[in-house]
């Protein structure tokens, strides 16, 4: 697929379609006339959304032995934000548009409101994107609370108690998956940006002089992760931030950005936060956040590199990359060639009628595939119809088990991309396609 059909804003209401009507994504609230920004994964968006976290947790965890995974707190005190500098510097611009009382981002607009096209803007101010709220039966300063913007937080917090429990010693990570809120002033564009998502994170402690060699090697590993998942090349880019950009804990941060529809936006942030984090925590907690290092007898600081990506915006460039439109006998196919890792079902089982011989048997195939995969089991309507089907939701295989099946126990194996067929024994099945996608 080249650039030019990535940025077809056709190609964006294209998908957007297909997930509503397929049962990716809904609008949240919908029979209550929906609440802005926020959306709820249907049956095959829920199994997505699980495929790539788990695709990123096999990458950051599973494979390595140098990283270990935590599940923080999403309601933390407002000391936390103090010491993290979110509650004095987590902010956006805000103008209001006097003409129609839009409220919108100054550094997105230029000087122009995109629903009036008034200029006669208020000045712009701070505005905090974090979302407070009150734990316990009695509002007042006492009970105050924050839900998390990031979950970065609760990794740093817990530093000591990882060290302890697990004898890592840098360089190693703490990873973790999880929602996050932030109180966006213009949320749009589908689920690419929203009040309520889901990031994947990791928090690399390293001994201050690796930081560079670290935070190089963690943007390359984070490119290659997408492109192993199927992102074409020529769809995906670092770019590395001006100094102007920076935050203010951050000694180096590059992008991972993909062609949306509508441009480069960002799927990924890989920060050198140096040391602030600990250092912030540590003085405002009293808690020593010092890494003992026995060879020197010395205590530091260990300097942090964080790759932060988006759970929900990576979803939404798979889903984008991955879909395609071919003409096949005549008719125009949709397809999500999205790699088997990622698709809602590896594989669907078609029995070619509803008879009780054929369900015996085809159900019997369904649950030695189940043992290994997400398989989708489909009777309605014709076979070249649930074929169109399972290629538009992105299911790599389908098997076809016909009244053939019940004299030579074989059943046909399609493949999503090249629509080839093949016939294959019911008990060589799950070693073949076992062999297609894990490769044993």
């Amino acid at each position: 697929m080249s650039a030019e059909s990535s940025l077809d804003p056709a190609r964006l209401d294209k998908v957007i379609n297909l997930a509503k009507r397929r049962g990716f994504v809904f609008p949240s609230a919908e029979i209550y006339g929906g609440f802005r920004s926020t959306y709820d994964y249907g049956p095959l968006g829920v199994l997505m959304l699980r495929n790539v976290k788990n695709a990123w947790w096999r990458s950051m965890v599973q494979l390595r032995d140098d990283v270990v995974g935590i599940d923080a707190a999403i309601l933390s005190p407002p000391a936390v934000w103090a010491a993290s500098g979110h509650l004095a510097t987590f902010t956006d611009p805000l103008v209001d548009c006097k003409q129609c009382n839009e409220r919108l981002r100054a550094d997105q607009i230029d000087g122009q409101c995109p629903k009036c096209g008034s200029r006669d803007l208020t000045e712009a101010r701070a505005f905090n994107l974090m979302f407070k709220t009150h734990a316990g039966p009695v509002e007042d300063d006492g009970t105050v609370a924050y839900l998390r913007p990031e979950t970065a937080q609760g990794m740093f917090t817990n530093f000591l108690n990882v060290l302890t429990t697990t004898r890592k010693k840098p360089p190693f990570g703490i990873a973790q998956v999880g929602k996050s809120f932030r109180n966006e002033i213009t949320p749009g564009n589908f689920v690419f940006r929203t009040r309520e998502f889901e990031q994947m994170e990791l928090e690399f402690f390293v001994p201050p002089a690796e930081a560079a060699t670290w935070y190089d090697y963690w943007i390359n590993e984070r490119f290659r992760w997408y492109h192993d998942l199927g992102i074409d090349p020529n769809h995906i880019r670092i770019r590395h931030h001006d100094p102007e950009e920076l935050s203010h804990y951050s000694a180096g941060t590059a992008d991972v950005e993909f062609l949306f529809p509508w441009g480069w936006g960002e799927l990924e942030g890989v920060a050198n936060r140096t040391d602030y984090d600990l250092r912030a925590h540590s003085e405002a907690s009293g808690t020593k956040l010092e890494y003992y290092d026995q060879a020197s007898n010395e205590r530091w600081f260990p300097h942090v590199i964080e790759p932060a990506a988006g759970a929900t915006r990576a979803m939404m460039a798979f889903l984008l990359d991955a879909y395609h439109e071919d003409e096949v006998e005549g008719e125009t196919r949709s397809v999500l060639r999205l790699h088997w890792r990622l698709a809602p079902y590896q594989i669907a089982v078609l029995p070619l009628s509803k008879k009780p011989e054929l369900e015996e048997i085809s159900q019997r195939v369904r649950r030695a595939l189940a043992e290994h995969f997400m398989v989708d089991y489909d009777v309605t309507q014709s076979i070249g119809r649930r074929y169109r089907r399972q290629d538009e939701v992105g299911t790599p295989f389908c098997v076809t088990v016909d009244f053939d099946s019940l004299d030579d126990g074989a059943v046909t194996l399609r493949d999503r991309d090249t629509m080839e067929q093949v016939r294959i024994s019911i008990d060589a099945l799950v070693g073949e396609v076992l062999q297609r996608t894990y490769g044993r």
